[in-house]
């Protein structure tokens, strides 16, 4: 998954090393980069910089993938009975975010056992941008076909799919805008997966077809509970058969996260590229740019764990520094240069929050909110630690950030723990497993649906 930009601050109770907080977001901006510093000298050297180490970081992830050992033989995928079965994904849009690069994961396993599969994106810039151009011949590559959203084009796909899957809540319009007076014939076979915890999302317009699709499918438990009780009240509508469906690491990502030298030479990579050392203790948050997220918040939490540090001196000097750095598509190098992932998001949470699992597999320990899928991800006290949402969490979360900047044991433990967690539940192999059951059972009820329909 995507996103990123920086932030570092603060020196650790060695005199020779330093305390650092890196905020990683997505950002639409070009790279931006600003210190705030006391006594060191100018950062522009860093952003060119950042930029040669992520490019040279690129090659490595590419070098421990080739490395990875090839699995011949391997137990057939659960996917395997959608072979010659035609797909017909649809996506709101194609972006870094979290709905897209996963219903791309799932256009790639679907690939994989011999799926016909179509990509459909309902909304795109009216000129083609480096990201939209770099994702669709991702897809080309892999025998994905990509095809316009609308049209008569559009439709005969969508009649002669066996399965369409329609990604979050946003893309419902396409049903009315696309299929018209045929929507009723494409509905018994749609699988809705939804994506978003947000209450704007609970409008009419977006989901006045959901109680009739064949089924939806939701990241967490905590989601699936939340559409529920705000459909019935706030819409006065009912939820079709829903699947909770836990997502997992992709393989390409546990490759590099299992490859210690790729490991290390992306942290070095990294760490250089921003000017902090290796003996440096880097928190980090890692989302796409929103109060939601809870960046702000998150600042305050560690400025606070700054003055908490001051207060026990354990310090002597405070240096301070931001970074931004702009969108990418690679996550691992900087997973493999930090030693914490703080996980704020606000509110009710994420939905599951990726990047939580990504950072496990990294063997590091997370500082979450007690929200959403979050809460489904960490064993607090264990792979982590959780912390209120809101102001309430500041102080809380300020001082989880000391606890594990001042016991190295115990932040270690719990990201070997974090780690075990994942092989156990959050791997592709797993979530591939959750989605055939489901798949099952989708083309089940679309056979019957349409079967009633002919009579």
């Amino acid at each position: 998954m995507a996103k990123q930009a920086a932030v570092g601050w603060g020196h650790h109770h060695l005199q020779n090393r330093w305390l650092l907080a890196l905020l990683l977001m997505l950002s639409v901006s070009t790279v931006i980069a600003f210190f705030m510093r006391a006594a060191f000298d100018s950062c522009d050297r860093n952003v060119s910089a950042a930029v040669d180490g992520i490019a040279s970081a690129r090659h490595v992830i590419q070098a421990a993938e080739k490395r990875a050992p090839q699995i011949a033989a391997a137990k057939p995928s659960p996917l395997s009975f959608m072979k010659s079965k035609v797909v017909l994904l649809v996506s709101h849009e194609l972006s870094l975010s979290g709905g897209p690069l996963l219903l791309m994961e799932l256009a790639f396993l679907l690939r994989s056992v011999g799926a016909e599969v179509y990509w459909m994106t309902i909304t795109k810039a009216s000129e083609t941008d480096e990201v939209t151009y770099s994702l669709e011949h991702k897809m080309l590559d892999r025998g994905v076909q990509v095809s316009p959203a609308r049209g008569k084009e559009a439709l005969d796909t969508a009649l002669r799919a066996d399965l369409v899957v329609l990604n979050t809540a946003v893309a419902g319009k396409w049903l009315d805008v696309v299929l018209k007076e045929d929507v009723h014939r494409v509905l018994p076979k749609v699988l809705w997966w939804i994506h978003e915890m947000r209450g704007h999302y609970f409008k009419l317009d977006y989901v006045k077809h959901l109680p009739f699709v064949a089924g939806a499918m939701i990241d967490s438990h905590v989601t699936a509970e939340y559409w529920k009780n705000r459909t019935q009240e706030r819409l006065k509508i009912k939820m079709p058969d829903t699947y909770v469906v836990h997502l997992g690491n992709s393989k390409e990502l546990m490759q590099v996260a299992e490859d210690s030298v790729a490991k290390r030479v992306l942290r070095e990579h990294v760490r250089e590229s921003l000017g902090v050392l290796n003996e440096d203790l880097l928190f980090a948050l890692i989302n796409s740019v929103s109060r939601g997220k809870g960046q702000d918040l998150f600042l305050r939490s560690f400025y606070e764990a700054l003055q908490l540090i001051k207060e026990k001196k354990m310090q002597k000097r405070i240096q301070d520094r931001v970074h931004f750095v702009n969108k990418t598509l690679t996550v691992a190098p900087y997973l493999a240069a930090i030693d914490v992932l703080v996980q704020n998001s606000q509110a009710r949470g994420e939905c599951f929050g990726r990047i939580t699992i990504e950072a496990m597999a990294f063997q590091l320990p997370v500082l979450g909110t007690a929200a959403g899928g979050t809460t489904e991800i960490v064993v607090n006290g264990t792979t982590g630690v959780l912390h209120p949402v809101g102001k309430a969490g500041v102080t809380p979360l300020a001082k989880n950030i000391v606890k594990l900047a001042t016991h190295v044991e115990r932040r270690l433990t719990m990201g070997k723990r974090g780690y075990e967690r994942v092989k156990e539940r959050f791997l592709e192999p797993h979530m591939a497993e959750r989605i055939a059951g489901v798949l099952k059972e989708v083309l089940r009820k679309s056979k019957i649906k349409s079967g009633r329909h002919q009579d």
